[in-house]
């Protein structure tokens, strides 16, 4: 691999040169992506906008809530993992002006470039559902979704002795379509195991009609939903949370299409927050109208920018919202910007590629690996329908290691994609 200088970090200022590539985002998919890049083309100049300090492994979190991983093994200092001779700018967007090929930081100054890549990720909208910024960590209200509060799920799962536990999906999109079953599942697996299940009333309510969005993983899943004997509500969406008073309040559609405001008491709730893009995303011409960063499905290139590329969790795609995706996505943008700067067709097509590693008990996951219209996409010659021990030796111990190790590092295993 080339040898490239160390990353530089820079104050946020105004540029009087122009970068060859700006990258907004320093998540899983704005590192992956740049790393690919400079392992291509080391010669590029390359600046990273992002204000955190700090980087995190997000697809452990759920095993964290369920009392299987070090919560401090997810994170790692941004500098580390900041790949060799770029530019870091420790400052945030507030504007992207994609006809003066310029991003626009929160203290009014700019950074030129000329090319883009939109990598920032989404934001969780905790504000949307009332009372739950105020209610998060304390009185049995908890989320995999933050890392401070996924040992709190774990507390609250480990000292559980009976009572109703509810666990809730709002609409989609979202990171990880599976990870709100999947904190049902270990929950319930430790209560199976501790001898306490039968105790606890569990309820899964979901904004969505069915369990999963891909048919063909549905029958293995609902033999776990029986077997924990959790109940299940479809179409029903938390828009309230009263901590201190241990109640949730739900929307839930019926079939007549008329929804009725439903309050239901727990003892212990997991929720997942509405997610959408980050409002200079939103706000921007980049946008699609769902507020997204518009690509072609398949180049991942901006249809009205061509000198604008996007991936991960905010761009348009009709995929699931994965650190997978990202890394097939990292190689497709690589190779077909630099083709577009030298003037060649782009050879890369992205075909919706994403894995939900579902982990229904400690040593089984459903390792859901899918594309465009639910296309089955397995990585290995197994059934990937039913849950594996294999399958969760490479969630729990493979993957994180390649996390930090590989697809950061441009060490780019299985990322083959076909249309």
């Amino acid at each position: 691999m080339p040898q490239h200088s160390a990353p530089s970090v820079a104050p946020a200022c105004t540029w009087d040169t122009t970068f060859d590539v700006v990258v907004i985002g320093g998540g899983s998919a704005g590192i992956a992506v740049t790393a690919s890049l400079l392992r291509r083309q080391p010669s590029l100049t390359i600046a990273i906008v992002e204000p955190r300090e700090t980087h995190d492994y997000q697809p452990a979190w759920t095993l964290v809530g369920g009392g299987l991983f070090d919560v401090e093994r997810t994170r790692r200092p941004m500098n580390e993992v900041m790949p060799d001779g770029v530019t870091w700018i420790r400052a945030a967007v507030a504007r992207i002006e994609p006809d003066e090929n310029r991003v626009r930081l929160d203290n009014g100054q700019t950074v030129p470039y000329r090319d883009l890549i939109v990598a920032a990720g989404l934001r969780l909208a905790w504000e949307r559902i009332d009372g739950l910024e105020q209610a998060l960590g304390k009185d049995g209200v908890t989320s995999n979704y933050r890392y401070d509060l996924a040992p709190y799920t774990w507390d609250l799962v480990r000292s559980m002795q009976g009572g109703s536990a509810l666990f809730t999906q709002p609409a989609m999109p979202i990171k990880c379509a599976g990870a709100p079953q999947k904190a049902m599942y270990l929950a319930c697996d430790h209560w199976r195991r501790s001898g306490v299940l039968d105790r606890i009333d569990v309820e899964f309510n979901t904004a969505g009609a069915v369990l999963f969005g891909v048919a063909a993983f549905v029958p293995a899943l609902m033999k776990y939903v029986m077997r924990y004997r959790a109940n299940l509500a479809f179409s029903s969406n938390l828009v309230a949370v009263d901590g201190p008073g241990k109640v949730a309040h739900f929307d839930v559609a019926g079939a007549d299409g008329v929804t009725t405001r439903v309050a239901k008491p727990f003892d212990m709730i997991h929720v997942v927050p509405p997610q959408v893009a980050p409002d200079f995303i939103r706000d921007s011409a980049l946008a699609d109208p769902a507020g997204w960063c518009e690509v072609d499905h398949a180049t991942l290139q901006h249809p009205r920018y061509p000198n604008v590329f996007a991936l991960g969790d905010v761009c348009s795609v009709p995929n699931a919202k994965t650190a997978a995706a990202a890394r097939k996505q990292a190689v497709v943008v690589a190779e077909n910007l630099l083709a577009m700067r030298a003037g060649r067709l782009m050879p890369r097509r992205y075909d919706g590629y994403g894995a939900c590693p579902l982990t229904v008990e400690k040593g089984k996951v459903v390792l859901a690996e899918f594309g465009y219209g639910g296309k089955l996409l397995p990585t290995f010659p197994l059934d990937p329908t039913q849950p594996s021990t294999l399958a969760w030796l490479l969630k729990a111990k493979l993957l994180p290691w390649f996390y930090w190790n590989g697809m950061l590092k441009a060490r780019e295993w299985f990322t083959k994609t076909s249309v």
